[in-house]
């Protein structure tokens, strides 16, 4: 099968809180790319509403957290898709050094920032 991804994802198994309104869910990254995230399904999970969801994780040994606003894309089977629709310039910045230090070339980096319209601004 042809791989139709424009962007790299990066393995990163991480703990992360979803957050939607009021109500929370404690899962677990599978991985991350500058356009959107792969999480496990909580064992508590209700799909909610139409409304964003919001994700907070911390960077490994470090006091750095890292939190995105998020449009749930599908969910199939143990695995929630999400797309990032808002990023805060900080979350932002240590997000693209994440995927820089996990890529290793800096061409491909820059290609996919270049095609990030909506966050290209603040990076």
């Amino acid at each position: 099968m042809m791989e139709r991804r424009k962007f790299f994802r990066i393995v990163f198994r991480v703990p992360a809180t979803i957050r939607q309104g009021c109500i929370s869910w404690s899962s677990r990254i599978f991985d991350l790319s500058l356009k959107g995230a792969l999480l496990e399904v909580p064992i508590d999970w209700k799909l909610g509403n139409e409304e964003d969801y919001s994700i907070q994780f911390q960077l490994n040994e470090s006091d750095i957290y890292i939190d995105m606003d998020l449009k749930l894309i599908k969910e199939c089977g143990k695995y929630l898709r999400f797309k990032i629709d808002h990023i805060d310039i900080d979350s932002a910045s240590h997000l693209k050094r994440l995927i820089e230090l996990n890529v290793g070339n800096d061409v491909l980096l820059h290609r996919e920032l270049a095609q990030l319209t909506d966050m290209k601004d603040i990076l």
